[in-house]
C-alpha cells in the first residue's frame, strides 16, 4: 500500500491511499474516523483488492492525514463531494466504481444524485433514508459532541462519540466548520442514481433509519446485511467480503 497526496479543488492537502492494482475502486470512510480505521486497520482492502481492483482510499479534510484548516472559506456546501470529484479528476478517472460508509456513504449519494460523480457501480454502507433526509437532525448530535465535549458524563448517550472522537485526534474548530456543509437530500433525487447499486447495513444498525428502505428507492440496488451495529458492523470481516464479493459479479 502507498500514501500519495494531492490538492483540492481549493488547494486544500489531502491524503489517498492506495491499495492493489486493477479497476479503480474510491472509497470513502465514515464521520471523525480515516481510511486506516474504517478499511486497512480491518483488512477490508485487501478483500476488495483479491478481486480485481484498485481501492483508493481518501481521507476526508479534517480526517486522517489529510489538511484540517481553520479558514470558513474551505467549508463551501457538500464540500466533500467536491473533494471527492477533485480526486477523481486528479486521477484522470473516466471508468471507476465508487463506495462509502456512513459519511462515505452520504458523500457518494449526494455526488451521484447530482449528477457530479458518475461511477459504473455505487457501494453504499451503513445508510438509511433517514441520514439523508433529516441529516440535520443526527448532525445536531455531533455539533453538541464538539460544543461540550469534556463535559459530557458517562452514561450519557453521547459519551461513547465523544471518546471515538478524543480517540482519533480530530480538530475539533474544523470539524464544527465541516458539519456546515452538509446538507439534506431531497429523496426524490435518488431517482437520478440509475448504476447498479449495493447498500449494505449493519443488521443491528438503525444510526441512519432503514438501509432496506433506501434500497427499494433505488432504481436498482442489491441489499445484503451483515453482522453488527452501526460501530461494530466496519470491524468485521464480513462488510469487505460482502463489498469484494458483489464488486466481482459485477465484473
Amino acid at each position: 500500500m502507498t500514501t500519495d497526496f494531492f490538492d483540492s479543488f481549493d488547494g486544500t492537502r489531502l491524503a489517498l491511499h492506495r491499495h492493489g492494482r486493477g479497476r479503480p475502486f474510491v472509497l470513502l470512510h465514515g464521520l471523525f474516523s480515516s481510511a486506516q480505521m474504517n478499511w486497512i486497520k480491518w483488512g477490508h482492502h485487501e478483500a476488495i483488492a483479491a478481486q480485481g481492483f484498485e481501492v483508493l482510499m481518501l481521507d476526508f479534510r479534517v480526517h486522517g492525514d489529510s489538511a484540517a484548516p481553520h479558514d470558513p472559506d474551505s467549508y463551501p456546501s457538500n464540500v466533500l463531494v467536491r473533494d471527492v470529484a477533485a480526486l477523481v479528476d486528479h486521477l484522470g478517472l473516466d471508468d471507476y466504481d465508487l463506495g462509502g460508509f456512513s459519511l462515505g456513504a452520504r458523500t457518494s449519494l449526494h455526488g451521484a444524485a447530482h449528477g457530479v460523480l458518475t461511477p459504473a457501480h455505487l457501494v453504499i454502507g451503513g445508510m438509511g433514508t433517514a441520514g439523508l433526509g433529516e441529516w440535520q437532525r443526527r448532525a445536531a448530535k455531533f455539533r453538541r459532541v464538539i460544543d461540550e465535549f469534556d463535559a459530557i458524563p458517562k452514561g450519557d448517550p453521547d459519551y461513547f462519540s465523544m471518546q471515538f472522537l478524543k480517540s482519533q485526534g480530530v480538530d475539533r474548530v474544523a470539524a464544527r466548520l465541516l458539519l456546515g456543509t452538509m446538507p439534506d437530500l431531497d429523496l426524490a433525487l435518488l431517482d437520478n442514481i440509475t448504476m447498479p447499486t449495493l447498500v449494505v447495513c449493519g443488521d443491528e444498525d438503525r444510526d441512519n433509519g432503514s438501509a432496506a428502505d433506501l434500497a427499494e428507492r433505488l432504481p436498482d440496488a442489491d441489499f445484503a446485511e451483515v453482522p453488527g451495529t452501526h460501530m461494530s458492523s466496519v470491524t468485521k470481516p464480513d462488510l469487505g467480503q460482502a463489498i469484494a464479493d458483489w464488486l466481482g459479479a459485477q465484473a
